[in-house]
């Protein structure tokens, strides 16, 4: 009998098992998280005189939960930066290792569909892309990462 019990516990533990490998858990960016985000990116961009700049914070999916168009912006920009956000989100990198393969030669990778500009970095919680953030129309290209990374750097609790 006692053999039978550790038997069915084994099988039990065992299905256990094969369930658990079919699913993981996974986290999701909040808005609260996201405001978060773009207050980080906002007072770089502020504090660095950017002289615009408009900022889009996707999840990880790609989908916007917040968009901020910074006065003196061309309205183009919040696309543009909505893009970015995008294929940082679903790529899982920074969209500038995909700029810099096309200017080093990989110019297939302009059919993707995605924005290839650089500006747009994932947003991570414990290793994992929850969303991401991608800026255009600041100062410069370059003032477009800046922007992202400082909102990429904050801290979520």
């Amino acid at each position: 009998m006692k053999i039978l019990k550790t038997m069915t516990l084994a099988a039990v533990l065992s299905i256990a098992g094969v369930v658990n490998a079919q699913v993981e858990q996974s986290y999701t960016l909040t808005l609260e998280g996201a405001k978060k985000v773009m207050k980080a990116a906002t007072d770089y961009a502020k504090a660095n005189n950017s002289p615009g700049g408009a900022i889009a914070i996707t999840d990880e999916g790609g989908h916007v939960i917040l968009l901020e168009r910074l006065t003196g912006t061309f309205p183009a920009a919040s696309e543009v930066s909505i893009g970015k956000a995008r294929t940082a989100a679903t790529f899982t990198f920074e969209s500038k290792k995909l700029e810099d393969a096309i200017i080093g030669g990989r110019t297939s990778l302009i059919t993707v569909g995605h924005n290839m500009l650089r500006g747009g970095i994932p947003l991570k919680y414990k290793g994992q892309v929850v969303g991401a953030i991608g800026v255009s129309g600041a100062a410069s290209a370059d003032q477009d990462v800046e922007i992202a990374k400082a909102g990429a750097a904050a801290k979520f609790d």
